[in-house]
């Protein structure tokens, strides 16, 4: 699957690994372009006298005798040994280098910290982002499937990602920001990022984990640290709701949605599903495989199954009133 999005990746601007925008994405776009540099040699060594063996001795000599045959030659058994392994030294340094430049442990924040600290939790088929700190302020507030960073204006801010798996193994891949992080259960690992560039940044799942696996998608929006701040704001608030919704949002908690999903400030406080607090200030749903939009809202109620097959989200068979007074209470989570 990996090898796919690599291919795929040359074509699609948003998913290119050689269009990088993070030092540890740029480290890993350098040592992927030397090595196929280094091979193509190769190829083209191994294939030329090939090709001149080929013409050289296509036909038989006269008589029909073969020509002179070579023995145990030690200069050449020297050559096709030691050559190899140089070139296999040499790759052995340079990918250790890269590795010593992507990889760092996760600092402890301190009071004067600019960079921002998320944990990852990849579930079946969808992301969990617990902001834990930024700028050394604690946070402790969860949204799920697009993950905000900031943009510095002097020099980029650095994006602690703590990685970990609810139920099976994921892996964190976004091309442009840095190198593929597998999600283990049992296991916490850590990756690491920062750009000066503002924009989105697509990414996905990139370990088999399932039906639904193609369609577990990464979306990472950067943005100048004043709209990123004001994101945080809203995002830290608890759900507010108009007067004359109250009926709407009874509807919704008195339902079993509430066993799975969480809405700060009312007595959802289901942590299976994802977090629906701010749920309209996301772009998109079931993890990227859609836009949110109030008909798309409506037809994943009705029934997820017909628009991700095999997801953990059944169908309620909700009645027309029902769905009508839920579909208006989630619209105003923004």
């Amino acid at each position: 699957m990996s090898s796919l999005l690599l291919l795929a990746s040359a074509e699609t601007p948003d998913l290119s690994m050689f269009d990088p925008v993070s030092p540890s994405a740029k480290s890993i776009r350098d040592l992927s372009i030397l090595v196929m540099i280094i091979t193509g040699l190769i190829f083209l060594v191994v294939e030329a006298v090939l090709c001149y063996c080929l013409l050289r001795f296509r036909r038989s000599t006269p008589g029909g005798n073969e020509p002179p045959q070579i023995y145990g030659s030690q200069p050449i058994e020297i050559a096709w040994s030691v050559a190899p392994a140089l070139i296999v030294f040499m790759l052995v340094l340079i990918t250790t280098r890269t590795l010593w430049e992507v990889n760092t442990d996760l600092p402890k924040p301190r009071a004067d910290d600019r960079a921002l600290f998320v944990t990852v939790v990849g579930h079946q088929w969808w992301w969990e982002y617990i902001y834990e700190s930024h700028d050394g302020r604690k946070l402790g507030f969860t949204t799920s499937n697009e993950l905000h960073i900031p943009v510095g204006d002097d020099t980029a801010r650095p994006v602690y990602l703590t990685l970990k798996s609810s139920d099976v193994c994921h892996s964190f891949w976004v091309p442009r920001l840095a190198g593929k992080t597998d999600l283990i259960p049992g296991r916490t690992n850590h990756t690491w990022f920062q750009t000066a560039r503002p924009g989105l940044y697509l990414g996905q799942c990139a370990e088999y984990c399932g039906c639904q696996h193609a369609n577990m998608l990464i979306r990472v929006v950067a943005e100048p640290i004043e709209d990123f701040e004001r994101w945080l704001d809203h995002q830290q608030q608890p759900a507010v709701v108009e007067a004359d919704l109250h009926v709407a949002q009874g509807a919704f908690l008195s339902q079993s949605c509430i066993n799975c999903h969480r809405v700060r400030g009312t007595t959802a406080a289901g942590t299976f599903g994802p977090d629906l607090t701010h749920l309209m200030s996301r772009q998109t749903l079931a993890s990227g495989m859609i836009p949110n939009t109030p008909e798309n809202l409506r037809a994943w109620l009705v029934n997820p199954q017909n628009i991700k097959a095999g997801c953990l989200m059944p169908a309620f068979g909700l009645n027309k009133h029902d769905l009508d007074q839920i579909v208006d209470y989630l619209l105003v989570l923004r």
